[in-house]
């Protein structure tokens, strides 16, 4: 097999995902095409060497429908030959767009492909596909299905997660955010937003809310209580798990990631391609692999997949220098950092979706950047990125920083 090395990785702000968001009047085709023509830009590179485009989109319809990757490569201005695929894995939909990216290249099918993803949360909103596991009342009932925001709360009860853990990870997440843009460490990825006069839309990552407390969190009221309690769902959540006489309603707003809009691109080819074009490799991908999990807890997915990404490697849990866990809800990165046995001190050290939103579809390519920018900051060696998954997945990818 071929190794495969990252060349460049980029993405958007991202937006609050609401129509007073400063992206909510970019359309998504817009946003992909800004990380594309920045990623051809920044390297200099004839379009043309590039064999694929895949991006993943949670909700490919409506505005986000059609294979938005191929029509953002060719509204980026992309040679006409490069094709282009959109994909869906819910949540790591980024992260496996890369990964099969990489795939490519390490068959031999590839010399040069890009990977990422693209969501507008506040144009096309979660659920606007309206797939079966949610809509279907046998198909839910069959699985067991209950919404994410129930299963991150039964995830909490069941491994002993109180309010206060979960609102602490919070607070953490919003102050690493805000020293990781006060210290500049995400300048080297984002890429501005601009409308269609050319004017900077959003430059900066708008969801944060830096002096967040863990107290002030504490006076805000459960989400999905209300939701769990008259639905039926906590009633489903125990039937399937009865060694949990109740479900404690624990997340919130403030501790589970936000709604926003962003898209992001990675540049992934062969040895070869980087030599052809004089390109410095920053990375090479080791592994990375995605599993199936129990579909009503659905969010236990990361660690399982992220063991089986470094067996793949040849690495283990020890090898890894820092670790970049989607912060989908704060009882997953508890749990994650558990199962691993990881020191806080290494997970998610500049912030996550808590503090500066889980833009779907785009997410698992944005932090697989953010874990490369911050070894390189760092002088550091390895890295995991991972998310959790719906209907019970989970995705990782480890990779190893190129020496200067």
């Amino acid at each position: 097999m071929a190794d495969c090395y990252i060349y460049d990785a980029v993405r958007t702000p991202r937006g609050k995902g609401r129509p007073s968001g400063s992206l909510h009047t970019i359309a998504p085709v817009d946003l992909a095409k800004t990380v594309l023509v920045a990623l051809a830009e920044r390297n200099q590179i004839d379009t043309a060497v590039i064999e694929d485009v895949i991006l993943g989109c949670v909700e490919p319809v409506k505005e986000q429908g059609g294979n938005i990757a191929r029509i953002a490569a060719l509204y980026a201005g992309y040679d006409q030959t490069v094709p282009g695929m959109q994909i869906n894995r819910f949540c790591a939909s980024g992260l496996v767009a890369t990964n099969y990216a990489a795939a490519k290249v390490m068959s031999g099918q590839a010399e040069a492909v890009v990977g990422g993803g693209v969501e507008s949360m506040s144009r096309v909103p979660m659920g606007a596909s309206r797939g079966p596991w949610a809509t279907d009342p046998q198909v839910a009932s069959d699985t067991k299905f209950i919404p994410q925001g129930i299963s991150a709360d039964l995830m909490a009860t069941l491994f002993g997660y109180s309010r206060r853990d979960l609102d602490e990870l919070a607070e953490q997440s919003q102050a690493r955010a805000a020293k990781a843009w006060e210290e500049r460490r995400f300048d080297k990825s984002i890429v501005p937003v601009r409308d269609m006069n050319g004017i900077v839309a959003l430059d900066r990552d708008e969801h944060m809310r830096p002096g967040t407390t863990a107290d002030s969190l504490a006076r805000l009221k459960p989400s999905f209580a209300t939701m769990g309690e008259q639905y039926g769902f906590n009633a489903i959540a125990t039937q399937r798990y009865p060694e949990v006489e109740r479900i404690h309603h624990v997340h919130h707003a403030g501790n589970s990631s936000g709604i926003v809009d962003g898209a992001s691109a990675i540049l992934l080819g062969s040895k070869e391609l980087g030599e052809q074009l004089g390109l410095k490799p920053r990375a090479i991908i080791r592994g990375f692999a995605s599993i199936g999990s129990e579909p009503t807890i659905m969010l236990t997915g990361p660690a399982d997949a992220a063991e089986r990404a470094l067996k793949k490697a040849k690495m283990s849990a020890s090898d890894i220098d820092l670790w970049e866990i989607n912060e989908a809800f704060a009882a997953v990165v508890l749990r994650f950092a558990e199962v691993l046995k990881l020191d806080h001190a290494k997970v998610n050290v500049n912030g996550g979706a808590i503090a500066m939103g889980h833009p779907l579809g785009a997410t698992g390519a944005m932090i697989l950047g953010t874990v490369l920018d911050e070894l390189e900051r760092t002088g550091k060696s390895t890295g995991v990125a991972a998310l959790c998954v719906g209907a019970g997945m989970g995705t990782a990818t480890v990779i190893e920083r190129v020496e200067a």
